[in-house]
């Protein structure tokens, strides 16, 4: 049976399977793990619940992306108190900027996994007999 949902996009990470193919969960599955810090691998509950999984990456980006953000708009003011050199902060500056778009980008590709796996679930729950 196919899915009516299809949420296949610029975004949508190129290490994962279109929703509804054959074993499309476990690449989604497998690429959210690997945004998460690596001792979240050992929680049984996160890596078995796929919506847990993608709900926590999802905070871990949001986080990552705060994060960056802070560092950006501080760096100009904080780093030459620490003796770091203009042209290092310039440097440091772009990494951010690039670093913030890379995590955007990552937000919006979880974000559509999220769905797909949520619609699945949705899918799953109204094909099961009460």
């Amino acid at each position: 049976m196919s899915q009516t949902f299809s949420p296949i996009s610029s975004d949508w990470p190129c290490q994962v399977k279109s929703p509804g193919s054959h074993d499309w969960e476990r690449t989604a599955n497998r690429w959210l793990r690997d945004l998460l810090p690596a001792r979240y691998a050992g929680y049984s509950t996160l890596t078995r619940h796929h919506v847990l999984l993608a709900r926590h990456a999802q905070l871990q980006v949001q986080h990552e992306i705060r994060a960056v953000r802070v560092a950006l708009q501080t760096c100009r003011a904080e780093l030459p108190t620490l003796g770091v050199a203009e042209a290092i902060i310039e440097n440091t500056i772009r990494l951010y900027a690039t670093e913030l778009e890379q995590l955007n980008r990552l937000a919006r590709g979880v974000r559509l996994i999220t769905e797909a796996l949520q619609a699945g679930s949705d899918l799953q729950r109204r094909r099961s007999p009460v």
